[in-house]
């Protein structure tokens, strides 16, 4: 009976170690679903274009989240699951997925010079949308955009490079026009692109139109700042 009374202590020493370890490994566990990306995408737009909001505003801040792509990387060997499409421009200061502040396997990213609409890119927007069921597009243009520019200064760059700036052109000339300003700080002819291939990603794609309207996809338009690192996204509608 002694000896029984005398090992409580250590019994209920081992009991608080064996408490304290489950405590550890439940918050572990509670922290990879948060930052290793193993949380379900989002299943509305309304709730992917909140998850791209507070990813923007978590990297122009200076505090992204801190992840272990080594681990995710492993997750994603026979599925992804993106919960966005993102159309943007090509240029080396816009990446998306660092932007929005997401790891690896939940953005689908289409970029080309211009952020344009064309056969390529909107082939690769309905895969993303009908296929891996993404909920949301968001077109991105960005400040300073080389692409809109020499769209604005006209005149050949070969057949490629027309290629894309003959698809920014109706933009530039609805802001000559008169009657259509920027919404931001921005320039006039950035957000209007981004509202132009808008428009093109419906007009032209008939699988798009028929997931908008079935409420199964929605269009956004947004302008990244280089300055601060802000997505600002666009009013619906617009010049």
């Amino acid at each position: 009976m002694k000896q029984a009374v005398g090992q409580q202590p250590a019994i209920r020493a081992l009991l608080g170690v064996g408490i304290g370890l489950a405590a550890l490994v439940s918050f572990l566990a509670w922290r990879a679903e948060a930052l290793y990306g193993d949380q379900p995408p989002p299943v509305t737009a309304a709730a992917s274009l909140a998850r791209l909001k507070a990813g923007n505003a978590r990297f122009a801040s200076g505090h992204p989240e801190e992840r272990h792509l080594v681990q995710v990387r492993s997750e994603l060997l026979t599925e992804q699951r993106p919960y966005a499409i993102i159309l943007s421009c090509s240029d080396s200061r816009v990446p998306p997925e660092l932007i929005f502040d997401e790891t690896l396997g939940r953005l689908f990213v289409i970029r080309v010079a211009g952020n344009v609409i064309d056969p390529v890119a909107l082939g690769s927007i309905e895969y993303g949308a009908k296929v891996l069921g993404a909920r949301l597009l968001v077109v991105l243009g960005h400040e300073h955009c080389g692409a809109v520019k020499a769209a604005a200064k006209g005149g050949s760059l070969g057949p490629n490079l027309d290629a894309f700036v003959k698809r920014i052109a109706p933009a530039i000339q609805r802001v000559k026009a008169g009657g259509v300003r920027a919404s931001g700080p921005f320039e006039a002819e950035v957000e209007e692109n981004v509202r132009l291939q808008l428009r093109s990603a419906l007009e032209e794609s008939a699988v798009l139109r028929g997931l908008t309207q079935k409420g199964q996809l929605q269009l956004d338009g947004a302008v990244y700042e280089l300055p601060s690192g802000r997505v600002i996204f666009l009013p619906p509608g617009g010049g």
